[in-house]
């Protein structure tokens, strides 16, 4: 095994954890996968807490999309091969999570399925992009890779109704960057709902969307 794929064990277990302790997602729901420079997957095992993951236990496929090593990855892999088929070198990671704020928005009949965060702040825009609100699927359910792809790789995050968001980022720093920021506006947006929040208006969106070169249309 190469240092850098041990690096990568470390970091996928050690970012877990820290979503795990912060209450992001709780007993064994969740998971990670990312992409080595080999082009193989390590993902999280199914079953797993993400507070208690073992490097050595991690699913490792090889660049074909093979299990070589380690325990049975997450139900969710459609989710997770759809975004790398479909977003290609803009995916070196992707989370899913069951975090309670982004979960209660998505059952929530006044949410843009378009665009479920509101314009808060500049910081869910700058990292998400539009995050698109995606129907109910049973957990495990194939038909989820199957709309993931029905994007054509235009949303990096997307909403699963009634089971959690999935963010799609070049890294797995970035993906659990854009993941927290998710979760943070939608709570921001249960918070201020029906209180007349100031939002951010399209002249000052487009400013941002075109100084950071958000994937916006």
């Amino acid at each position: 095994m190469s240092s850098d794929e041990v690096k990568a064990r470390e970091l996928v277990c050690t970012l877990a954890r820290s979503l795990f302790e912060r209450g992001l997602t709780g007993g064994a729901s969740g998971n990670i996968s990312m992409r080595l420079a080999d082009g193989g997957l390590l993902v999280t095992p199914t079953g797993s807490s993400m507070g208690r993951l073992d490097p050595a236990r991690l699913s490792h496929f090889d660049a074909s999309g093979t299990l070589v090593s380690g325990d049975q990855p997450t139900k969710e892999m459609a989710l997770h091969s759809a975004f790398y088929e479909t977003r290609g070198a803009k995916t070196g990671a992707v989370v899913h999570l069951h975090s309670s704020h982004s979960v209660a928005l998505s059952m929530l009949p006044e949410t843009d399925p378009e665009n479920v965060l509101p314009p808060l702040t500049p910081y869910s825009i700058m990292r998400l992009g539009k995050v698109k609100l995606l129907p109910y699927f049973r957990p495990g359910d194939a038909a989820m890779g199957e709309a993931i792809r029905g994007l054509a790789g235009r949303r990096s995050a997307v909403l699963l109704a009634n089971h959690g968001p999935v963010v799609a980022a070049k890294d797995l720093e970035a993906a659990v960057y854009a993941m927290e920021e998710l979760e943070e506006t939608a709570r921001l947006a249960l918070l201020t709902r029906g209180m007349n929040p100031r939002l951010l208006n399209d002249s000052e969106i487009r400013d941002i969307v075109d100084t950071f070169d958000v994937e916006w249309d």
